[in-house]
């Protein structure tokens, strides 16, 4: 008997930790609780509420509806008792103040001490700092100055204060260079955070004149930013791998009056739209003349339209997959994506993450 009681409690140790140790999906979310259970949510680990916005000094809801769709996705915590839920601030375009508000103790108080009403009155788990960027330029137009690197920390700081060790802080950061060495004092930011969100995607954006990856895993000759180029960046600085969360895109990036060279990848182009994934299937077809390719050198989808002149940079479940076996291999904390309402409800790539991540 104590030997068969030994063994089962050594296996469910083992069982806990492996659970403890694996790879976290982490999605970032815009829509209500009626589209999000169209989604596997044993799935997920955690739900990232986007947007909140500052009013003044304090953590707000833009709109009523808002507000009404947070508390209906927090009650989907009793159906999902291993689901978390953040509320996440600003995003692009979105903290358009954060720069001059953040700059004063008392106002990272006040904000620090709304957020915790938040939580507490939505039954929400923490939140996620989406400030873009502190530091250096982000949104057009929007205040920045360096001052904004100390005052990040002491924001974080003033939240740790308020939340306590209960509730969660995390951030989303830029995955390219001059963010990793201009924008966050990681010695002094990680130790009070639970991890940092890598946007390891839009790597080559909108404002770029120039097609390319997106979203690389891997650099190469003519990709100078990737994931893995930021988790060794950090990983070099001393950030622990278990608090990198790295970022998958859900949507693609297209490009217009590409030259029909090389499958249209590196060349100049005007930059037109983004897609979501789910309408890939319907849009990237044989009939309208898209062609599929695959660069094995940085591990990224791409497909070019030599009768339109149009290129698509993007994930796919083979990308996806190998971005969560690599997460899995380093030992990082987990993989989130922009954003959940852009995937298929069912066999998209919330599947194939959790199908890797499993394994």
């Amino acid at each position: 008997m104590y030997k068969l009681s030994f063994i089962l409690l050594l296996a469910l140790a083992l069982q806990a930790g492996a659970q403890s140790n694996r790879v976290k999906v982490i999605a970032y979310y815009t829509g209500n609780a009626e589209n999000l259970v169209k989604h596997d949510l044993s799935q997920i680990d955690q739900i990232i509420f986007s947007f909140l916005h500052l009013k003044d000094d304090t953590l707000s809801f833009t709109n009523p509806e808002k507000a009404v769709r947070l508390r209906e996705i927090t009650a989907l915590k009793k159906q999902y008792p291993h689901l978390t839920v953040l509320v996440s601030l600003g995003g692009w375009g979105g903290c358009k103040t954060c720069s001059d508000v953040f700059s004063d103790e008392g106002n990272r108080r006040n904000f620090a001490g709304s957020v915790r009403r938040i939580c507490d009155d939505f039954n929400a788990d923490g939140i996620d700092l989406d400030w873009e960027y502190p530091g250096i330029a982000g949104y057009p137009e929007h205040a920045w100055k360096q001052e904004d690197v100390p005052n990040f920390t002491a924001l974080v700081q003033a939240l740790r204060d308020s939340l306590g060790r209960r509730r969660q802080i995390s951030f989303a950061a830029g995955g390219f260079t001059s963010f990793l060495e201009q924008s966050i004092e990681w010695e002094k930011v990680m130790p009070l955070v639970d991890r940092v969100n890598l946007m390891t995607y839009d790597l080559v954006s909108g404002f770029s004149k120039q097609t390319g990856h997106h979203t690389p895993l891997y650099n190469s000759a003519n990709t100078k930013e990737s994931t893995d180029h930021c988790v060794q960046w950090l990983l070099q600085k001393g950030v622990p791998a278990n608090k990198l969360v790295i970022g998958a895109a859900f949507y693609a990036r297209i490009w217009k009056e590409v030259p029909d060279v090389n499958q249209g990848l590196y060349q100049p182009a005007v930059f037109e739209k983004s897609l979501h994934y789910k309408q890939h299937a319907a849009t990237f077809t044989t009939a309208t003349g898209w062609q599929m390719h695959w660069d094995d050198e940085t591990k990224s989808p791409y497909a070019f339209n030599p009768n339109t002149k149009q290129f698509a940079t993007f994930d796919s479940k083979r990308s996806v997959t190998l971005k969560t076996e690599y997460a899995k291999k380093l030992g990082l904390g987990g993989i989130m994506f922009w954003e959940l309402s852009e995937d298929e409800p069912v066999n998209g790539l919330l599947q194939a993450i959790h199908d890797a991540a499993k394994r």
